[in-house]
């Protein structure tokens, strides 16, 4: 993620809680209780946000993960590429073997 990127998202984040803060004023809570509710929207999306990001490193789905799985898959076909037509023969024998 660029750093414009996160200036943005950081930025949606402040004029949703401004947005939130007043449509709680406008359905009639008063200045502190749109002001906590607001708060604990925006904490409590946080918290899912933060969790949906510890499930994702756990069950390494991170794009990171990806990119070295797609490198290995790409270094193996490179190398069955390669391979003459006896040698794949006596791979596949090989692996019927076991």
């Amino acid at each position: 993620m660029r750093r414009i990127d996160v200036i943005a998202i950081g930025f949606g984040v402040f004029i949703a809680g401004g947005v939130v803060y007043m449509l709680f004023q406008a359905v009639g809570f008063d200045q502190i209780s749109a002001g906590i509710w607001s708060q604990a929207l925006l904490v409590g999306g946080l918290v899912v946000w933060t969790l949906t990001y510890l499930l994702r490193v756990a069950g390494q789905k991170m794009t990171y993960n990806q990119q070295i799985q797609d490198y290995k898959d790409a270094v193996l076909q490179k190398s069955l590429d390669e391979m003459t037509p006896e040698e794949l023969e006596k791979l596949q024998k090989e692996i019927e073997q076991q």
